[in-house]
């Protein structure tokens, strides 16, 4: 089943440029669009209707607001498919719902009224930390520097194995016929003592081997796993760049994401009830990043 790109819209820049991207992805990835907007209106207008048209003022906002959006796509892509929804909802539970039939979510980094000054809005961080499917944050200020076409860069944690954040990161870029980065950042913990003590050289040095090689290892596992259950997803030919880097892991990938177009993260889900854990990294990459972020549950398939 081809499960559609969804955006969502509140008539702000910052969700405009994320119809934007969301559009130029369903074109690229060959998949339906449906644009979304959902709002309290119900609950602040009850059902008084306007002395024009019989319907309250802020759904004919609603209606107008996603009707433009829709012109928007047919005028920027119009071999893409797309569909526009009104949802009298709160935008976070309409948004979690959606993402269970969807291949990505998109929103904007600030939205309309009072959370437009934040650096994020309350929509985003709420959504990036209950979604069943990866949740793309579009900045709201354009990057100082053109991105690379189709440069990817993802995080790769201490865990064992490929993550889910991998698997769609590689996929992503052997889709843009792009490259990868993966980055691996390391830190020295005060007082460790050496895991390998056998390893010559500095301390700093034997925790940057031990990065080098459990960062290859991933990859590798990558590999294997990506020809295996998604052979249709080939990323044999994606070229993959190793970067190992000290320090804290949320500099090196907004470090390493500047001239990116895409930086792939991932979430922990903790419990059904307490969602999906955002740690700082997650926040970091969120707030700062450049370039677009994608947020992947650890429990996505793809």
């Amino acid at each position: 089943m081809r499960l559609p790109v969804v955006v969502g819209v509140d008539g702000s820049e910052g969700s405009l440029r994320a119809l934007d991207w969301a559009t130029a992805e369903a074109a690229r990835s060959r998949l339906p669009l449906r644009v979304v907007h959902a709002s309290l209106w119900e609950h602040y207008e009850g059902l008084r209707p306007s002395a024009d048209t019989g319907r309250p003022a802020e759904q004919l906002l609603a209606e107008h607001l996603v009707a433009s959006a829709r012109d928007r796509v047919q005028d920027l892509r119009p071999e893409v498919s797309v569909v526009a929804d009104v949802q009298p909802e709160d935008p976070v539970a309409t948004l979690v719902r959606e993402s269970h039939e969807a291949s990505l979510v998109v929103l904007g980094s600030r939205g309309r009224g009072r959370i437009a000054g934040m650096l994020l809005g309350s929509v985003g961080l709420a959504l990036a930390g209950r979604s069943h499917c990866p949740v793309v944050v579009i900045p709201a200020r354009q990057p100082l520097a053109p991105a690379k076409p189709g440069r990817v860069v993802v995080g790769i944690s201490d865990a064992a194995g490929p993550s889910a954040a991998a698997v769609f990161a590689l996929a992503q870029a052997a889709s843009r016929h792009g490259e990868l980065t993966a980055v691996r950042a390391w830190r020295r913990p005060a007082h460790e003592l050496l895991s390998r003590p056998s390893l010559s050289g500095s301390p700093a040095s034997a925790h940057c081997r031990q990065a080098e090689e459990h960062l290859e290892e991933v990859l590798q596992a990558l590999r294997e796993r990506t020809a295996r259950e998604a052979p249709e997803r080939d990323g044999s030919g994606t070229v993959i760049h190793r970067a190992v880097a000290q320090g804290p892991a949320h500099q090196a990938l907004i470090e390493a994401a500047e001239d990116a177009e895409l930086l792939v993260v991932g979430a922990r889900r903790s419990s059904v009830w307490l969602g999906l854990q955002l740690g700082p990294v997650n926040h970091a990459v969120l707030h700062y990043a450049a370039c677009p972020v994608a947020v992947v549950p650890d429990t996505y398939q793809g």
